[in-house]
C-alpha cells in the first residue's frame, strides 16, 4: 500500500472513532431509583426520577421494592443506584452496630461502602404512636408512658416496625410496657384497623395524611425514644462519576420540602386520588422550577405490560421447571433412595414461604425478575416431580414385565410405553405448578418484578379497590386460562385409550 493509502485508512479510522465516541456520549447514562413500598417514598422515588431524566439520563423507577434492607442491600450490589431514606434508619437500623450517633460520623461510614448521603431534604418524619381520641381521652391517655397503665390495649403494629432495631422490642424496653402479644400488619391496613375500632394502637410515621384525615391523637414520645428521621438521599460514589449532571439535579431537593408540604404531598395521592408521578411533578414545577410532563399509562398499557411481565415470569420458570423436574421424577421413580431425597428436599422446599424465598433470592440474583423466576422455578419442583415419580411407579407390573420380556431398550421404554403412560399424571403436575405459579408470581412485585402484583399493592397502599382488582382479576383468569390450556394439551398429548380409561 502506498503513502497517500495508508493516509487514507488512517483517516477512516479516525472518522470511526469519532463517530463511535460522539455516539457513545450521546447514549443516556441509565439510572436505577428505587423507593420503599409506601407512599412518601414512592413520591420522592418519582422526584428523583423526573430530575434524573430532565437531566438527560435514561431513569427508571423500581417502586414499592418492600423494606428498608431491600433496598440497602439492592444500592450496595449496584442493582440500584439511589433511593430516598432516613437518618434514623441508618442511625438506629441499618448501621446500629456501628455505633453511630452523629450525622458526619454517618457520612464517613457511607464513604466506606462506597456511598454518597445528601443533605436533609427539610423534613423529619419520625415514627409515633397513635390512638383514636375518644379512646384516649376516656382512658386518659397523652404520652407513651401512660401506656403501662392500660396491659388490654390492643396493639397492631406494621410488620417492619416490630423487628426494627429503632422499633417495638427498643421502644417496649425503653418505656417499660408490658405488652408481649402485638399483632403485625401492613401499614396502610394498620390505619384501617384503628379507624375501624379492631386495633387502640398503632404507629404512625409523622407525615401520613391519615393521621389529620382520621383525626388520630398522636401519643406524646415522652422519654424521648425515636430519634430524628431526616429524609436524605442516598446514592452510589459511582453516581457522580458516571452522570454529575443528574447528581446535580437531585441535590436540587436539599432543604426544598418542609413536613407540612410533604403531608400535603402524601395527601394529594392518598386522599384525593392524584398520581405519584403527578404529584411530584407538580412540586417540582411549582418549587424547583423543573417542568415534567408526567405520562399517565392507560389501563389497557398497564394491563398488557402487567400481563406480559406475569406470563415471563410464569413461563420461564414453568419451562425451567419441566426441563429439571421430569428427569428428577425419572430417576425418582427408578432408584428409590434417590427418590426419597429429592422428594424430601422439594417438599421442604414448598414449605418455606413465598415472601421469604424471594428475599433469599436477592443477595444472589439481585432484584427484579431472576430472583423471582428462580423462586417461582423452586416452587414448581415439588407437583412435578412428585407427579412423575406417581406416574410412573403407578404403571402395572405386568406391563413393565411384558416390555423386559420383549427385550426393549431402557429408553426406548421409558420414551415409548413407560412415559405415555404416565403422561396424565405428568400433566396433571405441570398444571398444577402453573397455577400456583400464577398466584405466587404476584409477590415478585415486592422486589421489582413486576407483574400483576404490581397493581394489587399499589391498590393497598392507596385503598384503591379498583387497583386491586386490575391485578386480582387478571391472575384469576390467567389461572382458569391455564386450567383450560392444559386440558386441550391433555387431548393432544394422553393417549386416546388413557382418556377413555380415565372417562369410563
Amino acid at each position: 500500500m502506498n503513502r497517500h493509502g495508508h493516509r487514507l485508512c488512517a483517516w477512516i479510522i479516525a472518522c470511526c472513532t469519532i463517530l463511535t465516541c460522539e455516539g457513545t456520549a450521546a447514549e443516556p447514562v441509565k439510572v436505577q431509583i428505587g423507593s420503599k413500598k409506601f407512599t412518601e417514598s414512592v413520591i420522592l422515588g418519582e422526584m428523583l426520577t423526573h430530575l434524573a431524566t430532565d437531566a438527560g439520563a435514561d431513569a427508571i423507577h423500581r417502586r414499592q421494592l418492600g423494606g428498608t434492607r431491600v433496598l440497602w442491600n439492592a444500592l450496595r450490589m449496584g442493582e440500584i443506584d439511589v433511593y430516598p431514606e432516613y437518618t434514623g434508619t441508618l442511625l438506629r437500623e441499618i448501621l446500629v452496630e456501628r455505633g453511630i450517633d452523629n450525622e458526619l460520623a454517618l457520612t464517613s461510614v457511607l464513604t466506606q461502602e462506597g456511598l454518597r448521603m445528601s443533605r436533609p431534604l427539610g423534613f423529619n418524619n419520625t415514627y409515633a404512636l397513635g390512638m383514636r381520641p375518644e379512646v384516649a381521652d376516656s382512658l386518659g391517655i397523652k404520652r407513651i408512658s401512660d401506656l403501662r397503665d392500660h396491659p388490654d390495649l390492643r396493639l397492631g403494629f406494621t410488620n417492619e416496625f416490630l423487628d426494627r432495631g429503632d422499633g417495638w422490642p427498643g421502644l417496649r424496653d425503653h418505656y417499660g410496657l408490658p405488652y408481649q402479644r402485638v399483632v403485625g400488619l401492613d401499614h396502610d391496613l394498620a390505619y384501617r384497623g384503628l379507624a375501624a375500632g379492631s386495633l387502640d394502637v398503632t404507629d404512625f410515621y409523622s407525615t401520613d395524611a391519615e393521621i389529620a384525615y382520621y383525626g388520630f391523637r398522636v401519643l406524646e414520645d415522652d422519654l424521648r425514644y425515636f430519634p430524628d428521621y431526616r429524609a436524605v438521599i442516598l446514592y452510589r460514589a459511582d453516581l457522580a462519576e458516571r452522570a454529575p449532571a443528574v447528581v446535580r439535579n437531585l441535590l436540587q431537593l436539599e432543604n426544598a420540602i418542609d413536613a407540612d408540604t410533604m403531608t400535603g404531598l402524601n395527601a394529594r395521592v392518598k386522599l384525593d386520588g392524584k398520581s405519584d408521578s403527578e404529584t411530584a411533578a407538580s412540586f417540582l414545577a411549582s418549587i424547583i422550577g423543573v417542568v415534567i410532563r408526567a405520562e399517565r399509562e392507560s389501563f389497557i398499557e398497564r394491563l398488557l405490560r402487567h400481563t406480559g411481565e406475569h406470563l415471563a415470569l410464569v413461563g420461564i420458570s414453568l419451562a425451567a421447571a419441566v426441563l429439571i423436574a421430569i428427569p428428577l421424577g425419572v430417576v425418582s421413580a427408578r432408584h428409590t433412595g434417590i427418590g426419597q431425597v429429592v422428594l424430601s428436599v422439594t417438599g421442604i422446599l414448598q414449605t418455606v414461604p413465598a415472601l421469604a424465598l424471594l428475599v433469599f433470592m436477592i443477595p444472589l440474583f439481585g432484584i427484579g425478575g431472576p430472583p423471582a423466576v428462580v423462586a417461582l422455578f423452586l416452587y414448581s419442583l415439588l407437583p412435578i416431580v412428585r407427579n412423575t415419580h406417581a406416574g410412573l411407579t403407578g404403571i402395572p407390573t405386568e406391563l413393565r414385565e411384558v416390555a423386559v420380556a420383549l427385550n426393549l431398550p431402557p429408553w426406548f421404554r421409558l420414551r415409548r410405553i413407560e412415559l405415555p403412560l404416565a403422561s396424565r399424571s405428568i400433566l396433571a403436575g405441570i398444571k398444577i405448578a402453573a397455577v400456583i405459579n400464577v398466584g405466587t408470581a404476584t409477590l415478585g412485585a415486592l422486589i421489582g418484578a413486576g407483574g400483576y402484583g404490581q397493581p394489587i399493592l399499589t391498590g393497598i397502599r392507596l385503598d384503591d379497590v379498583g387497583l386491586i382488582l386490575e391485578g386480582a382479576v387478571p391472575a384469576a383468569l390467567l389461572a382458569l386460562a391455564i386450567q383450560g390450556l392444559f386440558e386441550i394439551i391433555d387431548r393432544l398429548v394422553v393417549p386416546r385409550g388413557l382418556r377413555l380409561t380415565a372417562e369410563s
